[in-house]
């Protein structure tokens, strides 16, 4: 009895270790099926196809194809990929970096927009989505920097405070029974 009991647990050990072999493998087959399809994303020239991922793709791959988009200078089809992967009601990782990657997208625009295209208006939106960011998750350092130099670049008009303590602050005389004006400080 003793024999089989030591049997019987062994044999459950032997199982237990099997099936998360299983599950392992499962999971990395399946990141190596999302690498793939990051290779795939990021390889595909941009200038000859601007067109995002398709919506069946890994998030992943979408991401790696929005950002090679954005780095081949085709803005509006890496616009269209990086809106793809945000949905406002909750973003995760993969969300955020579209958001911050979109904000960075836009400050680059603002930053090397020339006589003829509007800078302001990129730099105000890479402003607005770096906010966005930081209303999310308020520890990302990288967004807050981003948008400090976006603040630097746009800074953001506020009321002339000047105007307002410019003008004469009325002072009375108190005068208070039991006290001389050379007592007080």
């Amino acid at each position: 009895m003793k024999r089989r009991t030591w049997h019987l647990v062994f044999g459950a050990a032997a199982l237990a270790c099997a099936a998360a072999v299983l599950v392992n493998g499962l999971r990395l087959r399946q990141a190596a099926q999302i690498n793939r399809a990051i290779a795939a994303a990021a390889q595909k020239p941009a200038e000859q196809e601007p067109a995002p991922a398709p919506t069946d793709a890994p998030r992943e791959a979408r991401l790696a194809r929005a950002v090679a988009l954005a780095q081949a200078g085709a803005y509006d089809a890496a616009f269209k990929a990086y809106g793809g992967l945000i949905q406002q009601d909750s973003l995760d990782g993969i969300g955020r970096q579209a958001l911050y990657n979109l904000g960075n997208m836009h400050l680059r625009q603002g930053i090397g927009a020339d006589a003829s295209a509007p800078a302001m208006p990129m730099v105000e939106l890479a402003k607005q989505r770096y906010r966005d960011l930081l209303r999310m998750d308020s520890d990302d350092w990288d967004a807050r920097y981003n948008l400090e130099r976006a603040l630097r670049l746009a800074p953001e008009e506020q009321a002339p405070q000047a105007a307002q303590s410019s003008e004469p602050v009325e002072r009375r005389r108190v005068q208070v029974h039991g006290f001389d004006a050379g007592d007080l400080p």
